[in-house]
């Protein structure tokens, strides 16, 4: 679940990292000389990939101007949004962008943006999340988790966005012409109810994630596309996170 609020979009920082095994990214970058990060949220990926790489020119963008105000001497934010003309005065050599597709319209702008904004043999990533939960032995089935899932769903189309646009990405990159294109896919559990230690560190950071954020995205969702009230929203977040909580609910999603 991606939630647009400081605390939780570095708690979703940690979650990546751990999937990724620590790593920043998994593009074969190569001294990356001008560094661009998209929606960059609270500025954490970007000041950790400028301390990586002291001699990149890393720079963040968001509408929010949420990042901190010490930062490394090679790091720099401006207030900005992807869905506009880019204008910048080089090209860059890699650029990043984590959790984005629930907050786009205009992919096909984007992805143009991206191709003309890249130097040859730059590299693009994105880490991002589908918010489509499933299970791999059924008992995610007639959950009040599942209701609500399909819900938010229904609600984001009717916005005019997608959860679950990334899983389109490789034939939209294709089509502007992009090569080389790898998809990797993790899944992420629900809660703490898979085995292994990295996978239970993993879910028990989701959990939270999910709990800290349902309450403001259901309302949020619901009310402005659905049409739902308060009250009747409240009523089902309550069997919602009870769901999030239930360990015998193997519910997973997808990065």
């Amino acid at each position: 679940m991606i939630i647009n609020q400081p605390p939780t979009l570095d708690l979703q920082h940690a979650i990546a990292k751990l999937l990724l095994k620590g790593k920043l990214g998994l593009a074969p970058l190569d001294k990356p000389r001008r560094v661009l990060d998209i929606g960059t949220g609270t500025g954490i990926w970007a000041i950790e990939f400028a301390e990586e790489f002291p001699d990149s020119d890393v720079l963040g963008t968001d509408l929010s101007p949420i990042q901190p105000e010490y930062l490394p001497t090679n790091c720099r934010f401006e207030v900005d949004d992807v869905e506009d003309e880019w204008i910048y005065s080089s090209k860059f050599d890699y650029i990043h962008g984590r959790h984005l597709c629930a907050f786009l319209k205009n992919f096909d702008h984007l992805f143009q943006s991206i191709f003309d904004n890249l130097n040859p043999g730059g590299w693009v990533e994105f880490q991002e999340t589908v918010i489509d939960f499933k299970s791999v032995d059924g008992t995610v089935e007639g959950t009040a988790l599942q209701r609500w899932n399909l819900l938010l769903l229904e609600g984001i189309r009717k916005m005019g966005r997608s959860a679950t646009a990334a899983t389109r990405y490789k034939k939209w990159m294709e089509e502007k012409g992009f090569v080389n294109i790898v998809e990797k896919r993790f899944p992420v559990p629900m809660n703490p109810w898979a085995k292994g230690r990295n996978e239970k560190m993993i879910g028990a950071m989701q959990m939270t994630n999910n709990l800290e954020g349902v309450d403001g995205l259901t309302m949020a969702v619901f009310t402005r596309s659905l049409g739902w009230q308060p009250e009747d929203v409240e009523k089902l977040l309550v069997d919602v996170k009870r769901d999030m909580q239930d360990r015998k609910i193997h519910a997973f999603i997808t990065m």
